[in-house]
C-alpha cells in the first residue's frame, strides 16, 4: 500500500517510492526557487529490498508517493537451503523468505525475528 504526500514535506529517514520501488531517504536538498520557476527537490534514496541507489528530482510542491512500511514479528518454521519459511505471528500466515548467507545464522526453527512488509514484499530485518 501506498499514499500520496507532496515532496516538500519529506525528510531524511522516511520512505519514498521511487520506480515503483519502496526507498528510503538518505539525503534531501533543496534548490532555491530561480526569477520564473519553483525550488526543486533532488532526493538521493536506497531501495529497501534491492539495496539500489535512486535519485529523483521535482518541484517541491508536487505530489509524490511514500510507501506504508510495516514492521512485524515471525517465528521460523524450517530451514531449506537459504529458504526460511515463516509463520506471522498475528495473523498466523505461513510465508517463505530467501534469506543471505549471513542472516541464515541467526534463523533457527522456533526463533521469532522481526521482517518488514511493504507493497507485497517482505524482508528479514535483522
Amino acid at each position: 500500500m501506498k499514499e500520496q504526500t507532496e515532496v516538500g514535506k519529506l525528510k531524511e529517514g522516511r520512505y519514498v517510492v521511487i520506480e515503483e520501488e519502496p526507498c528510503k531517504i538518505q539525503s534531501i536538498s533543496i534548490s532555491k526557487p530561480g526569477k520564473h520557476g519553483a525550488a526543486k527537490a533532488r532526493i538521493e534514496a536506497t531501495g529497501i529490498f534491492d539495496g539500489v541507489k535512486r535519485s529523483f528530482v521535482a518541484p517541491v510542491g508536487a505530489k509524490i508517493y511514500t510507501p506504508i512500511v510495516e514492521r512485524k514479528s515471525g517465528q521460523v518454521i524450517s530451514i531449506a537451503g537459504n529458504v526460511v519459511s515463516f509463520m506471522d505471528m498475528k495473523d498466523y500466515t505461513n510465508f517463505d523468505l530467501a534469506v543471505e548467507d549471513d542472516q541464515l545464522g541467526k534463523a533457527e526453527p522456533g526463533k521469532e525475528l522481526p521482517y518488514i512488509e511493504s507493497m507485497g514484499k517482505r524482508k528479514l530485518d535483522i
